[in-house]
């Protein structure tokens, strides 16, 4: 929203373009380099620290339990094809002194087979492939609803926001145009992002269906440089009444699945989770900007219609 308006305020202000767009990408830099130094220092407040440290806790290991060369104990019950992990130390501390040893425990019920596994010495850092992509299976299958929901709702934007919208032209409005038009969305689309915080309870089967009716904006938008020269939506109101809409609606079901997403899934799974939306988010996004490159082929000529007929009225009047 402050680069929209920055635009044009420098455009309003300065009357020469080369100038005011050297300046306008000079505060837009400016801004970009502001927003990481913030995100520099906001990552080393208290808050942000105790919030990122959560899911890299564990519970701390009992003193002493590295000086066993058993770690744990299996517990497999042949009968019910169960197995049962036991901490080693916790079973020592239950159990009263003098009672028989845990092999004896379990002698002649025949119910159970107790296996000592000794503690590995190197812990694997990373684990394995085949984990990662379980553990994403997993929880993917929880939210997948939402991953598809704000894959689409990105994917419909890209593919109409900047490249087609900033194509559209009016012979009365001229190169301003594009600009209010990408003012309203970006502003819209702080408002929607806004009207996410608002408490509903969204299933992911609703958030997707509404998230695919937005590719009606498509055809809209189309129909706004279509035909070359006389556009269906040839009035300018037209564009800016649909981006107002589509900034709406983007950046509220472009929130509301990564809000919600969340509280699907288990607290150990969060992490993954928001990791599987962004992954999602992105696909959106490098989807739509490849089809907007196809859909600029319908607009390569439109914006040429004003000058050719300024041209020709002035020759022709020229000429009496």
């Amino acid at each position: 929203v402050i680069i929209s308006l920055s635009r044009i305020f420098t455009k309003l202000l300065l009357s020469d373009e080369k100038e005011n767009t050297v300046i306008f990408f000079f505060i837009s830099i400016g801004m970009e380099l502001t927003c990481f130094i913030l995100h520099l220092l906001v990552k080393r407040t208290r808050f942000v620290r105790y919030y990122t440290s959560l899911p890299r806790k564990g519970h701390p290991e009992p003193r002493g339990a590295s000086d066993h060369g058993m770690g744990y104990r299996i517990h497999h019950d042949v009968t019910a094809e169960d197995v049962r992990f036991e901490d080693r130390l916790q079973g020592q501390l239950g159990s009263p002194r003098g009672s028989p040893g845990p092999e004896a425990e379990l002698a002649g019920s025949g119910t159970y087979m107790r296996f000592d596994v000794p503690r590995p010495k190197i812990k694997r850092s990373w684990p394995s492939f085949r984990a990662m992509l379980l553990h994403r299976y997993v929880v993917s299958r929880l939210i997948w609803a939402y991953m598809l929901s704000i894959a689409m709702t990105y994917f419909i934007t890209l593919c109409l926001f900047p490249g087609l919208e900033s194509e559209i032209h009016n012979c009365t409005l001229g190169e301003w145009l594009p600009i209010l038009i990408m003012a309203i969305f970006n502003l819209s689309d702080f408002v929607g992002k806004i009207l996410a915080a608002l408490p509903y309870d969204w299933r992911g089967t609703h958030l997707l269906v509404y998230s695919c009716l937005r590719v009606v904006f498509i055809p809209l938008f189309i129909m706004c440089v279509y035909p070359n020269g006389q556009p269906t939506f040839g009035h300018p109101a037209w564009p800016c009444v649909f981006s107002l809409l589509m900034g709406i609606t983007n950046g509220y079901f472009g929130s509301v699945p990564m809000i919600l997403a969340a509280g699907k899934v288990s607290p150990e799974q969060r992490e993954l989770a928001g990791n599987t939306m962004t992954v999602s988010y992105m696909t959106g996004l490098t989807l739509g900007s490849a089809v907007a490159y196809f859909a600029y082929s319908l607009t390569s000529t439109s914006h040429s219609s004003c000058f050719y007929t300024e041209t020709s009225n002035g020759s022709f009047l020229g000429g009496y």
